[in-house]
């Protein structure tokens, strides 16, 4: 696989973007939250009975997150309360819904899981959802910690320091991917987007980069969540008649896509985070061959270990096999991090928990390396600090709660309607 640098000349050189974000993220507020019992540091002696909850997708126009992003805090669970005997601290989760904007199952699911006295919750994974319940969340002095919002939106929003993603902002993925599909040689691109704080904030960036190497977007249509048919944004877009086309959607791209086979080259298609999925026999064979995409996180490739153990663990647990893992890493990360943040604090405190979420993950810059849970906690429990490169990336959050370094997937479609490394 080969590695894109990212430069001022946004050249693209295949495979896995790895890029350093620290420099594009503004200074803002992020900060404080609570739950119950409170020490000023460690006690390997101590017993510390940590309780989260998730509001991730079990329903709405990105569900099919759901089972991975689940399946990555039930992993990481289960690695924490394995070694509790010799941590002290157990870790109880919570599972809710967050929905989406159209079916809004976060207004019941929120106050239940704050109703549990929960010092975090892990969700959700769209960005416009989050912002609907964020300041809900923060008000009760609990963490919000998402493992794929992406949003720009969060890096500078008013959050008491007690919101953090493992995901970086879409100034990454639009830069990206903007250069990507100028590198392959489209002069003229058309949009069609999603009309909230992920859709618009993509396709931002996505048209700032593409346009800075030279290219023209011709049509950008939007749509609103719980839309179900979309034959004028089409039909605009064919009409524009651009080189490429990118869709910046969650699920719904699974009924838009018909509409375009036949009308558009599915080598010109371009895939973001919401919608990247093996669709495999959902489309006729061959349909979406060539097409590209990008996530961001690791290599699905890079991670095939990770993903074993993945599912190993969520079909043993009595669900169904995974056919998707975008976020599952992520996921994981969001969980291990705060337990290592509550054992530093001695604390199930969601305030003293995010106080010290950026030193475990590395934004001190004093730590020790460490990549398990079980290493890292006897690095605490020691005296010492902990620096947690996770499963998705060294993480390393920067004052607001955002990861300061990030990798972004570069993926095409095959024969199969499946996708994997973009070789370049």
């Amino acid at each position: 696989m080969n590695v894109f640098n990212r430069s001022r000349s946004g050249k693209i050189l295949g495979g896995i973007a790895v890029v350093g974000v620290s420099a594009l993220f503004l200074a803002g507020c992020s900060g404080g939250g609570g739950s119950e019992s409170s020490s000023d540091a460690p006690d390997a002696g101590g017993e510390l009975a940590l309780k989260i909850g998730t509001a991730l997708p079990q329903t709405g126009n990105l569900a099919f997150l759901g089972p991975p992003e689940e399946a990555g805090v039930l992993f990481a669970q289960s690695q924490i309360n394995d070694v509790s005997a010799d941590t002290g601290l157990t870790l109880d989760v919570v599972f809710g819904d967050s929905g989406d904007t159209d079916n809004k199952a976060y207004e019941t699911e929120i106050p239940r899981l704050l109703g549990e006295n929960v010092s975090a919750i892990i969700g959700a994974a769209s960005s416009g959802t989050s912002l609907q319940f964020i300041d809900q969340v923060v008000g009760a002095g609990v963490i919000q910690f998402s493992p794929a919002n992406t949003s720009d939106a969060f890096t500078t929003y008013e959050d008491n320091d007690l919101y953090f993603r493992t995901a970086p902002s879409d100034v990454l993925q639009g830069e990206v991917l903007g250069n990507l599909i100028a590198e392959d040689g489209n002069q003229t691109l058309g949009l069609l987007v999603l009309n909230d704080s992920y859709g618009t904030g993509l396709a931002k960036y996505i048209t700032e980069s593409f346009e800075a190497a030279g290219g023209e977007v011709v049509a950008a249509p939007t749509y609103n969540t719980g839309d179900t048919t979309f034959d004028a944004q089409i039909s605009e877009l064919l009409a524009a008649d651009p080189d490429a086309i990118a869709l910046i959607t969650f699920e719904e791209v699974k009924t838009i896509l018909p509409s375009l086979f036949g009308a558009f080259p599915a080598e010109d298609l371009y895939f973001v985070d919401g919608n990247l999925a093996q669709f495999g026999e959902e489309f006729p064979a061959g349909s979406l061959t060539g097409a590209k995409g990008t996530f961001p996180g690791t290599s699905v490739d890079d991670l095939a270990a990770f993903t074993t153990d993945l599912n190993d663990f969520w079909v043993s647990e009595g669900n169904d096999e995974l056919t998707e893992y975008t976020y599952g890493a992520e996921s994981y990360d969001a969980t291990i991090l705060i337990a290592l943040a509550s054992l530093a604090a001695g604390s199930t405190d969601g305030v003293e928990i995010a106080a010290k979420l950026q030193e475990v993950s590395g934004g001190s810059g004093d730590g020790e390396k460490c990549t398990t849970y079980a290493d890292c906690a006897e690095i605490i429990l020691g005296g010492g600090t902990a620096d947690y490169d996770g499963i998705s990336g060294p993480i390393t959050f920067d004052e607001v709660g955002d990861p300061t370094e990030a990798t972004i997937g570069i993926y095409q479609f095959g024969e199969d309607n499946r996708y994997s490394a973009y070789e370049g």
